[in-house]
């Protein structure tokens, strides 16, 4: 595997901020995620649950609901504005205001036609879904107080509104109430306090289901009006609900960090006489749950404690397999981590600033698993705050220090750092017009070019120098694919360009003759990271499948090391891990090796080593130092694993051949979250 000297780095304080709404779309099989930051982002449970989008936030932009209608993703907030997203260019394509300030709640109809939003002032209104836009319709009969939650009858007649100590259900034809289902106030506790009912189902037999600040999910009858059953299910919130698609299922999220499942079953053997029954109990939350999606074959939630948690239901998939594990989705599936490897600098993007650290350095050397003494701390040179009110998307480095750029919805910047006795950073005050807005960034090896991927993926290129920054070309694919550019990766002799969008299409672009060279045959599953080989010019990508190809550049075809790969097969427990691979990285000193890292492991994939067998164990090289030399020499394969650091962010390999760690310890940021409401205790 060989031996580094490691650079440990803990001071990038990363903290992802909380879940507060999620909507699932049932026919793409996309999840929504919205953060308290504003930022949104769209999962792709098809293909490994991979994070295969951002919308950066905004500051004052508060989401309080996602609504998906058919492709179009739209929002609302306490802002008051309706937000229709822009899933192409990722921002904001309008908005909206609804005028009827802080909007709670926000639903559409099962035909996609209309959209009702919740507001403060306690009106529904309804607005016509068109083809480029919507348009205000009317309001329906407004209430005294706001409204909090909504849901739409499947036929779309009704709509059913919760309120603070009551439901309304509306015509939605006419505006007019039909019927006011009073909600009791909580048991045992003050009659003058009053209950919020935070979230409410209409189901096709007009079983109308709520979950309220009481702690109660009821079940009502919404043709009569009558109430059939009350569950206590917490001594706090239910905060949210969750029907499942054949209106089966019902999940509820309470705020102390609990979900429950409701199942419409038969109590007795003939299956007549179904009844709505609590049937399990999920503890994955610390904190409040906020957002839930019951999906065909698990319950997702999210919230304060920022983590994603996907829980198979086992009743749904085949039980030890891979499709039946748990997941918990903690880190971005990209990185926020810039590395400088010729100066020894460390960029770290947040959403409203940017850090610049240089390294420390370290005297003596020792033996493995040693801490040598610190001759120079690691010293932060420059924070630097984003202007406006946009946040941060991308932000690039260049390899030797000089120059750093970022980017936000709305503008580019780039700036010019220099080192004398002291450090100096300088903005270019004047970019090429065509740098406006873009999704990646990334400096040729040389730091003479600027890549920006803009439009319809296609890539800017720009010459910077002291004198001046200098549009050259925009490169352009064939495929017609309007989806954003993930991934960009430039070669360390200046000729080849490599790019990745989220139709799973990666092009290769010659940089001497500005002009697409090629493009690698189409794999169904995006490429979460890309590099290409110092050396020998072949592109590595790895999937969000975790499978791993070799493609040369020169040869236009996949090399003979990728297809015995493939031919063979990758081992098991490579394939079932469940973080994507975010970072490539190659020891100039050793070209067989290839060094990736996805959240708790890295690994050394050494090409001049056989492959590993289907079911073999992926050791921990440390642990494999402890063997026996017989049994080590049956585990000398292809895959060296370390497994020896915690929550990883960043592993790159510096000029000098030491390796940088950048860790985030999951406890470190829980150790920042609130006090949950509920603290267990022992024996309880």
């Amino acid at each position: 595997m060989g031996e580094f000297k490691v650079h440990r780095v803990r001071f990038f304080d990363y903290m992802p901020s909380a879940i507060r709404t999620m909507a699932f779309n049932s026919q793409t099989e996309r999840l929504a995620v919205a953060r308290a930051d504003g930022a949104v982002e769209i999962f792709n449970f098809n293909d490994n649950f991979f994070q295969e989008k951002v919308i950066p936030g905004q500051d004052g932009r508060a989401t309080e609901a996602l609504c998906w209608v058919g492709h179009r993703l739209f929002s609302a907030g306490l802002n008051g504005e309706i937000t229709e997203y822009d899933l192409e260019n990722l921002r904001p394509q309008y908005t909206v205001d609804a005028y009827g300030g802080p909007i709670w709640t926000i639903s559409s109809n099962s035909q996609g036609t209309q959209l009702a939003v919740g507001c403060e002032d306690g009106t529904v209104k309804i607005f016509a879904i068109l083809e480029e836009r919507i348009q205000f319709q009317r309001n329906l009969n407004r209430h005294k107080g706001r409204i909090i939650s909504l849901c739409w009858h499947p036929s779309s007649a009704q709509i059913a509104a919760g309120m603070t100590d009551m439901i309304t259900i509306f015509d939605a034809e006419t505006g007019h109430a039909t019927r006011r289902l009073l909600v009791d106030r909580a048991m045992g506790a003050s009659k003058n306090k009053e209950v919020v009912v935070w979230s409410v189902g209409y189901l096709s037999d007009h079983t109308i289901i709520s979950g309220d600040s009481a702690g109660k999910v009821q079940i009502w009858n919404g043709l009569t009006g009558t109430l059939v059953r009350t569950y206590l299910v917490t001594k706090w919130d239910v905060l949210v609900l969750s029907v499942s698609k054949d209106e089966s299922s019902v999940i509820a999220g309470t705020s102390e960090g609990t979900v429950i499942q409701f199942q419409f079953i038969s109590s007795t053997m003939d299956q007549h006489d179904k009844e709505w029954v609590r049937t399990r109990t999920f503890r994955n939350h610390s904190h409040d749950v906020s957002a839930l999606a019951h999906t065909d074959t698990a319950v997702v939630s999210g919230g304060m404690d920022t983590q994603l948690v996907v829980r198979p239901l086992l009743d749904k998939v085949e039980k030890n397999t891979q499709e039946s594990a748990l997941r918990k989705i903690a880190f971005p599936h990209r990185s926020l981590v810039g590395c400088a490897k010729k100066a020894g600098l460390l960029l770290f993007q947040f959403p409203d600033r940017l850090e610049l650290w240089k390294l420390g350095e370290s005297e003596g050397h020792g033996k493995p698993g040693d801490r040598l003494p610190v001759k120079r701390k690691p010293e932060k040179l420059i924070e630097l705050k984003r202007k406006g009110e946009d946040h941060i998307c991308c932000s690039a480095l260049s390899a030797c220090g000089g120059w750093l750029a970022y980017s936000t919805v709305s503008s580019v910047r780039l700036y010019r750092i220099q080192y004398n006795n002291t450090i100096s950073i300088n903005k270019v005050s004047k970019l090429p017009k065509e740098l406006r807005s873009v999704h990646q960034l990334c400096f040729s090896s040389d730091s003479s070019k600027l890549f920006a991927s803009s439009c319809q993926s296609s890539v800017i290129v720009v010459a910077v120098s002291q004198q001046e920054c200098r549009y050259l070309h925009t490169l352009k694919h064939k495929t017609g694919s309007r989806q954003p550019v993930h991934l960009l990766c430039a070669s360390d002799d200046g000729k080849w360009l490599a790019t990745a969008n989220t139709d799973c299409e990666i092009h290769i672009y010659n940089l001497h003759k500005m002009k697409l060279h090629c493009m690698v045959p189409v794999y169904n599953s995006c490429p979460t990271t890309i590099a290409i080989h110092p050396v020998t010019n072949n592109l590595i990508s790895v999937h969000a499948d975790q499978q791993i190809f070799e493609f040369s550049l020169v040869q236009k075809e996949y090399t003979q090391w990728s297809r015995r790969l493939q031919a063979q097969g990758l081992l098991s427990l490579w394939l079932e891990r469940d973080t994507p691979i975010t970072h490539i990285t190659f020891n100039p000193k050793n070209p067989d090796h290839i060094i990736l890292h996805d959240t708790y492991m890295f690994c050394i994939i050494d090409q001049s080593l056989p492959f590993p067998e289907l079911n073999a164990v992926l050791w921990n090289q440390m642990t494999l130092k402890s063997l026996p030399v017989s049994q080590r020499i049956g585990q000398s394969h292809a895959f060296k694993i370390c497994k020896s650091f915690q929550h990883l962010m960043c592993v790159s390999l510096l000029e000098d051949l030491s390796l940088v760690v950048v860790e985030r310890p999951l406890l470190d940021i829980m150790s920042q979250l609130p006090a949950p409401v509920r603290q267990k205790k022992f024996a309880t």
